[in-house]
């Protein structure tokens, strides 16, 4: 019966009053039939998480390093070079968003789906490698274009390595090596985004002073495959004595799509989704064309926002160890609206550091807690296809969020109706996640 101890706490969760020898075993009876074939990481004895393992080590540090890649460098790295676009090619802010935003909104509605179909049918390892040669792919060609049309082209391929080599397949390769330290084993694999995206303003000034920006993009591509590729080719699915596939309880994966809390889950991802990528992407053309910094000066700023976002997911994963994970989501939330308009409406220098830390530090927590909260409502069984859902609307989110806000700065000339917009917008997702339920269930 420990074969399918761990997996069926997911699906048949007694109340701790009910804890008798009968109701266990009426339970374990129960997940038995419903679920024959699935197996989990091993408990100890008293019922505890046992150590980690050295397997389960080098699983985090692949997620680590896939993350620091696939979001820090290739997502967040681009922005980085939107005003060289608009200087060299003449184009508008609009325009270079909307690669963004076309890419995602082409790619995420088909592929998302697909992609959380696969993970949880085949695994999370062969799409991940699937998605790092993409995203590689991408920055080497949008080092090359001259065009919009190729310029489009080429952000599809991002758009594809983000959904099959981004989030979705790490948090479902955490969450099968991962229990009760999951929180922090986010955290920790977020840290990669986080301090991808720190350095790779500095290294992209580098890089561009010493070679050129279109250059540089595509030594970043080059890198992307050259760290991420061979770690995600040797990591290890799951543990030693799980099946291949895990199998869901029969329906339960229709309940979660047809309750009302993944309703509000998805919104108030898609909302804080929205307020993050509409502020990040815009945040180096507001500071070089509007605020006139100096190139070293912008890559600094962005620079500190990436490193708060390391503060972010290390405290947030720690407190969504301990408190509920519901208070954690909505104070991630609250901070990115509160840190919105200091960075265009405040005066100085120091407005400009005090976005930057709020703002990291929502940030930091923003990505990591979907997963944790999804998993906490609805178990780990059908998250690779929940969170397929859930990403696919958070990408629709991010794709138009940015492409809006560069759109009102191009039409009124000042980023004021936007940040409005974004402080909105994330206050809607906040509320989204105040009616959320406090325990885990799918009604």
């Amino acid at each position: 019966m420990r074969s399918v101890e761990i997996r069926g706490r997911d699906l048949v969760r007694p109340k701790r009053e009910e804890s008798s020898v009968e109701t266990r075993a009426q339970a374990s009876a129960a997940v038995s039939k419903e679920v024959p074939a699935t197996r989990s990481m091993p408990l100890s004895p008293d019922g505890s998480e046992p150590p980690i393992s050295r397997d389960a080590l080098s699983v985090a540090a692949t997620a680590f390093v896939v993350l620091f890649c696939i979001v820090g460098l290739a997502l967040w790295g681009l922005p980085f070079y939107y005003d060289f676009m608009v200087q060299q090619f003449g184009w508008t802010r609009a325009q270079v968003t909307s690669g963004n935003a076309l890419s995602k909104l082409l790619v995420g509605p088909v592929f998302g789906f697909i992609a959380g179909w696969i993970v949880d049918r085949f695994g999370p390892r062969r799409i991940m490698m699937a998605g790092i040669l993409m995203a590689g792919i991408a920055l080497v060609g949008l080092g090359s274009v001259s065009t919009l049309g190729m310029f489009y082209f080429f952000y599809l391929f991002n758009a594809l390595g983000y959904v099959c080599g981004g989030p979705l397949p790490i948090q479902v390769l955490l969450s099968r090596w991962f229990n009760k330290s999951r929180g922090k084993a986010m955290g920790f694999a977020y840290l990669g985004i986080g301090i991808g995206g720190a350095i790779v303003p500095l290294i992209s000034h580098s890089l561009v002073q010493h070679f050129g920006w279109q250059a540089a993009l595509r030594i970043l591509g080059a890198l992307i495959i050259a760290l991420a590729f061979p770690l995600a080719f040797f990591v290890k699915e799951m543990p030693e004595g799980t099946v291949a596939r895990e199998a869901a309880a029969p329906g339960q994966a229709k309940n979660a799509f047809r309750s009302l809390s993944f309703y509000l889950l998805t919104l108030g991802s898609m909302c804080s989704i929205a307020a993050v990528s509409g502020t990040q992407h815009n945040l180096k053309l507001f500071l070089s064309l509007d605020r006139h910094y100096a190139q070293g000066a912008a890559a600094r700023i962005l620079s500190l926002v990436l490193a708060f976002s390391i503060i972010g997911r290390l405290l947030m994963g720690w407190l969504a160890d301990r408190y509920p994970k519901r208070n954690v989501m909505l104070l991630i939330y609250l901070l990115v609206a509160a840190a919105i308009p200091f960075l265009f409406f405040g005066k100085g220098q120091m407005a400009i550091y005090l976005f930057a830390i709020v703002f990291g530090i929502g940030l930091g927590g923003d990505y990591m807690i979907i997963p944790l909260m999804t998993a906490e409502i609805f178990g780990v069984q059908t998250l690779g296809r929940l969170m397929g859902v859930i990403l696919t609307a958070g990408g629709m989110a991010e794709a138009l969020s940015p492409w809006l806000i560069s759109f009102l700065r191009d039409s009124t000339g000042s980023y004021s109706a936007g940040c409005f917009v974004l402080v909105g917008i994330a206050l809607l997702g906040a509320l989204a996640v105040i009616a959320l339920p406090k325990q885990r269930g799918v009604g």
